[in-house]
C-alpha cells in the first residue's frame, strides 16, 4: 500500500475518535510491506516479517515530566503529529483492534525515526 492511500485510509476511518492515547502515547497503524523484492521476486504470506514502519493515527497530550510540572500542569510536547510516517522496534508496543482495525500503542520513546 503506498503512503498516499494509507494516509486517505487513515483519514475516511472512524477509529480516531474511538481511541485516545493518555501521556506520551502514540497510536499508529502498521504499514504493510510491498509483497514484491526490489529483484521482482514474490514474498509469500508465511515468509514476511512484521512491518516496522507505521502511519500516526492519534498523539496522546504529552508528558508530565516531573512533580513541579505537576503543578503547573505543563506538559512536554510529543515530537510526533497525526499523518507523520515512522519507524519503531518490532516487537514495541502493544497491538489492539478497534473497530476491526489493527493498531499498535507504544509510547513515544519507543520510536525509532520519523520519515519524510
Amino acid at each position: 500500500m503506498t503512503e498516499a492511500r494509507a494516509r486517505a485510509r487513515i483519514g475516511t476511518m472512524s477509529t480516531t475518535s474511538k481511541i485516545r492515547p493518555l501521556g506520551d502515547r502514540i497510536v499508529l497503524r502498521r504499514i504493510e510491506a510491498e509483497e514484491k523484492s526490489p529483484g521482482g521476486i514474490v514474498i509469500p504470506d508465511a515468509a514476511k516479517e512484521k512491518p516496522s514502519q507505521g502511519l500516526v493515527v492519534a498523539v496522546g497530550p504529552g508528558l508530565l515530566p516531573t512533580a513541579a510540572a505537576l503543578a503547573t500542569a505543563q506538559r512536554v510536547p510529543l515530537d510526533v503529529k497525526e499523518g507523520d510516517r515512522v519507524l519503531f522496534g518490532k516487537y514495541a508496543g502493544t497491538e489492539v483492534r478497534v473497530d476491526g482495525a489493527d493498531l499498535v500503542i507504544l509510547r513515544q520513546e519507543d520510536l525509532l525515526a520519523v520519515l519524510e
